[in-house]
């Protein structure tokens, strides 16, 4: 009796663990985007691309600068508040904003093939706007992964990334040890193998206290570059809050200047 009772106790446990497997591979675009605090009307942006039955709207700032740089925003981050500070950062260069796919103004939904092929769409956009000017990516978070794929595919001048990751499978399953993450992540950016023939020069600003990008993660993202990066630690910035240490303005204005 007492054998069976914890076979039966086994299969239920080993039931509810392969349900909740299933749960987490059916759901797992609505865990790994959150697009919903980031939405805007169209009319407020100023600039738009269609592609693939799809309009990607953002903002331009410093419209008509010689250079240009591309800004791939982190997960939920509304990027139109980061308008002024590049505007003031950089002021020669023309700094496109555009939401990825489902968030913003953009329409759509996310996945991986999707914001990577969009990346691509609005590199050649921004190239076709300024012949001969060397492209700059910069990318956050979530972002960091994007722009680290456009510098495999496309001739991105410098790269800057921000609390990145080597890849997205490996963070998640950092943070849900007990689940085979590696196995069921459809989207997982994996930013290292990408990046690892990129020979451009590359900035990486990390959070001491990042308690979303373990520092295992960013670590050997770090040691996956063929060219040794620039790497900026501060100290006492969260993942969500390095933006508001001063040096990070100046180590990116520095890198782009």
């Amino acid at each position: 009796m007492l054998l069976k009772a914890a076979l039966s106790i086994v299969g239920t446990v080993a039931l509810a663990y392969l349900a909740l497997c299933g749960w987490m591979y059916a759901k797992q675009r609505e865990l790994v985007y959150f697009p919903q605090s980031t939405r805007v009307e169209p009319e407020r942006t100023d600039f738009a691309l269609r592609r693939d039955g799809v309009t990607l709207r953002g903002w331009v700032v410093n419209r008509g600068q010689p250079g240009a740089i591309v800004y791939f925003g982190g997960n939920a981050e509304s990027i139109e508040g980061m308008r002024e500070d590049f505007a003031r950062w950089f002021p020669e260069h023309s700094t496109y904003l555009v939401a990825y796919r489902g968030f913003g103004a953009s329409d759509g939904s996310p996945t991986e093939a999707a914001l990577l092929a969009d990346a691509l769409a609005v590199f050649d956009a921004v190239q076709a706007r300024h012949p001969g000017a060397g492209i700059i990516a910069i990318g956050r978070s979530l972002g960091s992964g994007v722009a680290g794929h456009l510098a495999s595919q496309r001739p991105v001048a410098r790269l800057a990334l921000i609390t990145p990751f080597d890849s997205l499978a490996d963070v998640a399953q950092a943070h849900y040890r007990w689940l085979p993450v590696r196995r069921l992540m459809k989207d997982r950016y994996d930013a290292a193998d990408w990046l690892a023939e990129y020979r451009g020069p590359v900035l990486v600003i990390r959070a001491g206290r990042d308690e979303v990008i373990p520092a295992a993660n960013t670590n050997r993202l770090i040691a996956s570059l063929a060219t040794p990066p620039q790497v900026i630690e501060l100290p006492a910035a969260g993942h969500n809050t390095v933006g508001d240490d001063p040096r990070f303005g100046e180590a990116l204005r520095g890198f782009v200047e």
